[in-house]
């Protein structure tokens, strides 16, 4: 499934990252966080540098320093009150 050319995709990444860090824990090598999300989302969200590489076998994916840390900042950017 491609993403919706009407979509700004910028905005759907920032949001993407921001719902997928609410499942993130700290492990070893960064925080980790459950994919179930389009794979051509995560996709991007790789090709932006936020997340680890998420082809493979593992129903996770790393989410990079800087990841979590723009998670951070788009989710009270996009959700905050």
């Amino acid at each position: 499934m491609a993403l919706p050319d009407n979509l700004d995709h910028d905005k759907l990444a920032e949001a993407a990252l921001a719902i997928l860090s609410l499942t993130a824990r700290e492990e070893e090598f960064g925080a980790r966080a459950w994919k179930g999300m389009d794979w051509e989302l995560t996709d991007l969200l790789y090709e932006k540098g936020w997340i680890c590489d998420p082809k493979g076998k593992a129903k996770s994916v790393v989410l990079t320093e800087e990841g979590m840390s723009l998670a951070n900042a788009f989710m009270e950017k996009h959700f905050g009150k």
